[in-house]
C-alpha cells in the first residue's frame, strides 16, 4: 500500500531563500492560470490545464527569465498547472469552492520530480531535483518515490512524499472493540479503557489571544509585525501537534491490538452548528481520527465498522437492551429506568457499539 510521510527539513539561509523562490514561481504560475481561466471563461471559452499549461510554456514562460533562473526546477510550473486543474474539478463537482488566488506567506508549497525517474530517499539527507541535497532532523524511510512535495509551515519548510509499504499483520489481543468519542474524553472503549483528550486549543488560547493581540498591534509591512506573524504560526502548528501526536497514538494502539473496530458515523458539520460547542468539537478531530483509523486497518490486518448515524447507542441499556425516549448531555452517568443497571454514559455506548460488530 502507498503510505505518506511528512518531516521537518533542516536548511540553511540560502536554502531556505531557494525555496521561497520555488514557491514564490508555482504561486505566480498557479495565479496566472487562474485569471487566465477567468478570462477566457468570460469571452465565451472551455479553458482547460493542458490548454494553459502548453500556451504558457510557449509564449509566457519564454519571456520570463527569473523563472529560467539557474537551480530551478522547471517541473514545479507543470504541477501548479495540475493543481489548478484539480481545484476547478472540485468546484464542478460540488465539493469545494470556486478556486481562490493564492497569497505570499500563506499556505507555501511546491512540487517537483526528477522528469520521471525514480527518485531515492532515505537516512538524513535527500537529493532534490535541481535544487541538490538537503538534510532533515529525522531519519527517512529508505525507499523510492517519484515526486516530492515541499511546503512552508510558519518559517520552517517540510517535505512530503508517497512511498510504497508492506502491510504489518499484528497479532490482535482482542475480537472486537467499540469506540465511542466525546469531548470529555477522547475516546472510550468497551473494554474499558479509555483515552484523556489533550484540549490542545483550549490549555493555549489564552497565549494565542496575547499573540494575535500582539500581531495586531504591530505596524503594517514592519518587520516587528512579520517575526509576531511567524510567532503565532508557530503556536497554532503545536498546538495542531499536539492533537495529531494523540490522534495517532490511539489509532495506532486501535489497530494493532484489535481486529474489528466499530465507531459511531458522526454528523460533525452538524454538530458544529452548537455554538456552545463547536469550539470544543474542532479541537477533537473527529474527522482526522476516522480517516486516520481507514488507513492504519489497512495497514494492520483489521476492519474498520461504522456504525449507522441514527444508532442510539448512549440510550440503549447494554444490560438489558431497553431504550431510553431522551438523554441529556449533561447526565454522564447512564442508568436504565427498567433493570436498575447503571454505568458510565460512555462506557455504556461502547459497549453497544461493540456489539454491532457482530451484527
Amino acid at each position: 500500500m502507498l503510505l505518506s510521510i511528512k518531516t521537518k527539513l533542516k536548511l540553511t539561509a540560502e536554502q531556505k531563500t531557494v525555496m521561497s523562490k520555488h514557491a514564490g514561481i508555482a504561486r505566480f504560475t498557479y495565479n496566472w492560470g487562474l485569471a487566465t481561466w477567468k478570462s477566457l471563461y468570460q469571452d465565451g471559452y472551455k479553458p482547460n490545464k493542458y490548454l494553459l499549461k502548453k500556451f504558457f510554456n510557449n509564449s509566457v514562460k519564454t519571456e520570463l527569465e527569473w523563472i529560467k533562473e539557474k537551480g530551478i526546477c522547471q517541473k514545479i510550473t507543470q504541477y501548479a498547472f495540475d493543481q489548478l486543474g484539480a481545484a476547478f474539478d472540485r468546484f464542478f463537482k460540488g465539493l469545494g469552492g470556486y478556486p481562490k488566488f493564492k497569497k505570499k506567506g500563506v499556505n507555501d508549497s511546491f512540487t517537483i520530480d526528477a522528469s520521471g525517474k525514480p527518485i531515492p530517499v532515505g537516512g538524513l539527507r535527500v537529493k532534490l531535483p535541481t535544487i541538490g541535497w538537503v538534510k532533515t532532523y529525522e531519519g527517512l524511510p529508505h525507499a523510492t518515490t517519484t515526486k516530492l512535495t515541499i511546503s512552508r509551515i510558519a518559517d520552517d519548510w517540510y517535505i512530503a512524499f508517497a512511498h510504497e509499504v508492506e502491510c504489518e499483520l499484528t497479532q490482535k489481543s482482542q475480537e472486537a472493540v467499540g469506540v465511542d468519542l466525546g469531548i470529555k474524553e477522547l475516546a472510550t472503549l468497551s473494554t474499558g479503557i479509555v483515552f484523556p483528550n489533550p484540549k490542545a486549543y483550549k490549555k493555549s488560547i489564552q497565549k494565542l489571544k496575547r499573540l494575535s493581540k500582539s500581531l495586531a498591534r504591530k505596524t503594517k509591512g514592519s518587520n516587528n509585525r512579520h517575526k509576531s506573524k511567524i510567532k503565532l504560526a508557530k503556536h497554532h502548528n503545536r498546538v495542531s501537534n499536539i492533537r495529531k501526536d494523540s490522534l495517532h497514538k490511539v489509532t495506532n494502539y486501535l489497530c494493532k491490538n484489535h481486529a474489528v473496530m466499530v465507531i459511531e458515523d458522526l454528523n460533525v458539520s452538524s454538530m458544529m452548528q452548537n455554538h456552545k460547542l463547536a469550539q470544543s468539537i474542532a479541537d477533537c478531530g473527529f474527522y482526522e481520527f476516522k480517516r486516520q483509523l481507514e488507513y492504519k486497518c489497512k495497514k494492520f490486518g483489521s476492519k474498520l465498522v461504522v456504525a449507522d448515524r441514527w444508532y442510539a447507542s448512549s440510550k440503549i441499556c447494554s444490560n438489558c437492551g431497553c431504550k431510553k425516549e431522551s438523554l441529556l448531555l449533561s447526565e454522564r452517568v447512564y442508568s436504565c429506568g427498567h433493570c436498575g443497571h447503571v454505568m458510565d454514559r460512555d462506557l455504556n455506548a461502547a459497549i453497544n457499539l461493540s456489539r454491532r460488530a457482530l451484527a
